[in-house]
This record gives C-alpha cells, structure tokens and sequence, in this order.
C-alpha cells in the first residue's frame, strides 16, 4: 500500500473525566471521509503523549475500528524507551494499523547511534511501512539527515519514509532529496503552511490538523493540477491560522476550538497539565483568518 495525500492527524475528543468520547470521535471520522482526506493519523496533537501505553492502544482501536476500512490509519509509536516504542508498534500492527510514525525519544539525551539502533528496532519489529517523525521545532533535538539516507539504504523507500519537520524545512528536504538520490518519501508536516515551498521540491504527501481538512484538500488538489493561482489565494489565509500554532499545545487548543466551531465537538477539553489557553484575541485573529479561509475556498 503507498501512503500520500491528504492524511490528517486526529483531536481526541475527551469526556468530563478525561476519557475519549467515542460518539464525537466518530463524528469526527465521519466528517473528515466526507472532506476527502486520504488517510487519517493519531500523533502528538492526538494528545497520545498524555496517554498511557494501554490507552494508545484503546485510542487507535477505536479509530481502526470507526474506520472500517475506508482509509488507512497511520499510528504514532515513538517512546522514551526502545522496549516500549516496539511494544507498541508490535500491538498496532496486530490491532489493524496501516503504517507506524514514531518520533526520537525527547525526555533524555542519547549518545550518537542509539537513535539508529532505536529505529532499527521500530522497523525490524514489524512489516508495515514507519515513518520517521522528526518533530523537532517542539520536542527534542533535529535528526541528521544521513540517519534517513542509511535506513533507505537498509530497508527501502517504501518500508521507511519521513516527516521532517526540523527548520529550516526547505533546505533540509532539499538535502534529504539530494542525499537520498530522489528516493525518501516524504509528508509536509507544519499544517500546510510548508506547501508552497515543499510541493515543488517532491513530497507524497501532508498531514495537517483536523480543524480544516476541506481546505487543505483544496489546497493538495490544485497543487497537484499545478494550479498556482489557486494554490496562493488557499494558503495564505491558512498560513495565518497556522502561524497562531506555535507550541504542541497551541496546535491542540486551535485545532480543538476550530472543531467546535464547526460543530464536530462539543469541548475543546485537554488533558492537563496544558501549556497554552486561548485568549480571546486569539480567538478573534482565528475567527477572521477561518472566514477569509473559508472565503478562498469557496471561490472556486
């Protein structure tokens, strides 16, 4: 199966107690097969930091199960630890996962080569595709770009791909092209404000948030018909939303008041400690910027 397109990270909706509602989930799953996304993802700003090992199990159980098929799910594995990190891309692969994502342990330093040998690990566990998660502008420390060169080399293009979201963005999937002699398979991963620059230079695919999936599928469509025009007047709006998204828990609390919004959830609930409260100018800048968004779109 090749990954690419529009795969769209999910929210978790949570219930007063702080469990996943899965009613809303499903709503949620529901509308983003109806905005044409190609796939569909559970990582960071699915909240899986905040959930146990049993809990993320539970959480893409449910999505595999709402799913039904449609669309493939892509599962974040990554870990503070080799043993758990495998662990559980072990159990996703059982429960029905399409592919993994699994970013570098972040809590602790690691001497050079254990990164390798963490992957290494993640990869030889399983027989799905993994995609290496370079998350770097929130949590952690950048990837080495050879590190994503030495497992296409072992493993294959379609086994191993990438989602390098370290800065600057260009110049490093630029690098990564060069190395890899055109072969990493690569997916956009700053909510589509990277599109502009990354289109050009060849990615399979994005994976943006859950807020606004009719526009960035708009925005995928025309560049992949090489409509400029187009492609401009969609991701400047949307470059304003995303710019407001500058932590983890930023992402999280947009995306989540963006939902609502729309009426696919009822709360934009988190599970504490959270980092970032919306205040109501910011709700304000995202208020308009959705609406010239919205606007964009529409216009055909």
């Amino acid at each position: 199966m090749k990954l690419g397109g529009v795969f769209t990270v999910l929210q978790t909706p949570l219930t007063d107690n702080d469990q996943i509602d899965e009613e809303i989930f499903e709503r949620e799953v529901e509308w983003l097969i109806t905005c044409g996304v190609d796939g569909v993802v559970l990582a960071m700003v699915s909240e899986v930091l905040r959930f146990s090992a049993e809990e993320r199990r539970a959480q893409w159980q449910v999505v595999v199960r709402l799913l039904r098929g449609r669309i493939p799910l892509v599962a974040s594995v990554g870990a503070e630890s080799t043993a758990i990190a495998t662990m559980l891309s072990r159990w996703a692969l059982n429960d029905g996962v399409a592919a993994l994502m699994a970013t570098p342990p972040a809590a602790l330093a690691y001497l050079p080569g254990e990164i390798s040998s963490y992957y290494v690990a993640i990869i030889e566990s399983v027989s799905c595709p993994v995609l290496v998660q370079d998350a770097s502008n929130y949590l952690g420390q950048p990837l080495d770009v050879s590190l994503y060169v030495d497992l296409i080399d072992a493993y294959g293009q379609e086994r191993v791909q990438f989602k390098p979201e370290a800065k600057p963005v260009k110049a490093r999937l630029e690098a990564l092209k060069s190395k890899s002699g055109g072969r990493a398979r690569v997916f956009e991963g700053q909510g589509g404000a990277d599109l502009m620059d990354t289109f050009p230079i060849g990615i399979v695919g994005t994976m943006p948030g859950a807020e606004i999936p009719w526009a960035v599928v708009a925005l995928w469509k025309a560049l992949t018909e090489s409509n400029w025009k187009r492609a401009r007047a969609i991701h400047a709006p949307l470059l304003k939303l995303v710019s407001l998204q500058t932590t983890l828990d930023a992402y999280i609390a947009v995306e989540k008041y963006l939902l609502v919004k729309q009426g696919i959830f009822n709360s934009t609930r988190q599970r504490g400690p959270v980092g970032f409260v919306l205040s109501a100018e910011t709700q304000a800048q995202i208020d308009v910027g959705f609406e010239e968004l919205r606007a964009a779109v529409d216009r055909g």
